[in-house]
């Protein structure tokens, strides 16, 4: 399965730094979905898009982070009737960590398929050792 990324997901991520880009880049479009579709689906359907929607790599403060998953329907509705699919697209969510409940709860109902949460993995990984560390010292 392939997996198409699209768009800029904000934040800092394996030493490139996306912080600073125009807000508008953080949201990809119909246009973007919809090239990608025509572009992959006459050799498999077996693909996902990584649409940016407001996502960012690493964790930030509440309401520093615009998520907009309303997004990911608006490009399912966009091209469904076109292809005769309801929901053509399967979706990965990336930059997940520390996404409101109902940020990803609307994802998925939009298509998410995968959600990238590698901060939050990091973090739990870290805690963990931390507590064994201090358990045995």
């Amino acid at each position: 399965i392939l997996e198409m990324e699209i768009g800029i997901t904000g934040g800092v991520e394996d030493g490139v730094d996306n912080s600073g880009v125009s807000k508008d880049k953080l949201y990809s479009t119909p246009e973007d979905t919809e090239l990608v579709w025509n572009t992959l689906s006459p050799i498999s359907e077996k693909f996902t898009i990584a649409a940016a929607f407001g996502n960012v790599h690493g964790v930030y403060k509440p309401g520093n982070v615009k998520l907009q998953p309303e997004l990911l329907d608006s490009f399912q509705k966009n091209l469904g009737p076109k292809v005769g699919y309801e929901k053509p697209f399967f979706f990965v969510f990336h930059g997940g960590s520390g996404s409101e409940k109902q940020d990803i709860h609307n994802a998925v109902d939009y298509g998410v398929v995968k959600m990238n949460v590698d901060t939050d993995t990091q973090w739990a990984y870290w805690e963990g050792l931390l507590k064994f560390y201090k358990a045995k010292s």
